[in-house]
């Protein structure tokens, strides 16, 4: 059989399309994600990595699904739900993502802070500049331009599996570990596993990626590329998660160092990698921070003016899109300004904007799949009975998977009372 290479046109298509599947997926790995695997890596080593082959999968199904929304329809998620279920629903869905991609910016902005703290520089100088870039970027740019930014941003990712390389893992046992489920009645670690899935899917990505496939105007007969392009970026995000597990349990859990977060992460590894390898993993924390303190006020902007009919887009301006460009500077000032504040209670914010994303996510997933099998609204684009198998499994799977978080997140003594702590 003749291996058949990809004609010039295919690829230039490809090429053209890239972009909304890879940037949505990658920012998923924010500093809250890179925490998540952290810990996930030095308190129980390679033991969870068989969660990142469900997770791959459940990305890939639901990333799939709004991105052929956006294609078929040429409206955003938010649109939809506003023409098919009414404003009263649509308000108060908007009104929690605003909440909890507030709280998220806030998180955000404290890993870009925490990051740069590692080579020095204060939160005070930082977190200002970081600000104002983001600001500038989306404010002044093209989408062409910020798209292409974004891009290279992704790919600045790569440095954890540089990252996890020079920790030396024993890639035997890391093929083991990823094929065999390891369940433990652990209290900690079942948080553990329900955080790592709960960081997978979150409500900004499904609003994001189908508003920047509409912006983008990709075509029906370009849908093949669009699909190929969120399947890539479901696997990149998810070797990226890979490897700052594989980083960290090779290094931090064998050596017995406990973290709590991504900075502590990166300065242990200094020691045990080297110094290139800490760096390394520092520079993939301020990437990752600063290009999700773009992305989410970004998300919000496009999901609210979007369900209030207002006009938005990157290739608009103050004056024809207010609403739109007034949303994201006012989220990116308020969360640069919460981090400056002394003794802010960042934690509370970071909590209160993870239980806005637990109780909004199932109501999302349940409204994607009514518009997705909506025969009128997708024709011969609606889901097959497989697929709708498997995202209606996805979907009951992490409305228990978010519920169980939630509580627990709201009574923290509640694993303990049952007895999983």
């Amino acid at each position: 059989m003749r291996f058949r290479r990809p004609d010039k046109k295919s690829v230039l298509t490809f090429l053209a399309v890239l972009g909304p599947g890879i940037i949505t997926a990658s920012v998923d790995n924010d500093a809250g994600g890179i925490a998540t695997y952290s810990i996930a890596g030095a308190h129980y080593g390679y033991a969870l990595l068989w969660t990142l082959i469900p997770i791959t999968a459940a990305l890939i199904v639901v990333q799939e699904m709004v991105a052929r929304m956006g294609v078929v329809t040429g409206k955003t998620l938010a649109d939809l739900i506003r023409e098919k279920f009414g404003v009263r629903p649509t308000f108060f869905l908007l009104t929690a993502l605003l909440v909890a991609n507030l709280g998220n910016t806030v998180a955000e902005f404290a890993g870009w802070a925490a990051a740069l703290e590692i080579f020095g520089v204060s939160k005070y100088v930082s977190v200002p500049i970081g600000a104002i870039a983001v600001w500038f970027l989306v404010v002044k740019g093209t989408y062409r331009i910020v798209e292409k930014i974004f891009l290279i941003a992704a790919t600045i990712y790569f440095t954890y599996a540089v990252s996890a390389w020079m920790g030396h893992p024993s890639w035997g046992a890391v093929a083991r570990k990823l094929v065999t489920p390891d369940l433990r009645m652990d209290g900690a670690y079942i948080m553990l596993l329900i955080g790592m899935v709960g960081t997978t899917i979150a409500p900004w990505m499904q609003f994001y990626l189908q508003s920047a496939v509409v912006e983008k105007n990709i075509q029906v007969e370009e849908y093949r590329y669009c699909r190929t392009d969120v399947i890539v970026g479901c696997f990149v995000t998810d070797i990226v998660a890979l490897s700052i597990i594989v980083a960290c349990g090779a290094t931090l859990f064998v050596n017995g160092i406990r973290v709590e977060d991504a900075k502590d992460a990166a300065l242990a590894l200094a020691p045990l990698a080297g110094n290139y390898a800490s760096i390394l993993f520092a520079v993939g924390l301020a990437n990752a921070s600063l290009f999700a303190a773009s992305i989410l006020p970004l998300a919000t902007a496009y999901s609210v003016c979007e369900g209030m009919g207002w006009e938005s887009g990157i290739d608009k301006n103050f004056r024809t899109a207010p609403h739109f460009f007034w949303l994201y500077t006012g989220i990116i000032v308020t969360g640069a300004l919460l981090v400056l504040i002394p003794n802010a209670p960042l934690i509370l914010i970071m909590y209160l904007s993870q239980v806005a994303n637990g109780i909004l996510l199932p109501f999302v997933l349940v409204f994607m799949l009514k518009l997705i099998n909506d025969r009128e609204l997708m024709g011969e684009y609606v889901n097959t009975k497989t697929f709708n198998g498997i995202a209606w499994t996805t979907t009951f799977v992490m409305i228990a998977l978010t519920v169980v978080l939630v509580i627990v997140t709201l009574f923290p003594t509640l694993p303990r009372l049952i007895g999983l702590a």
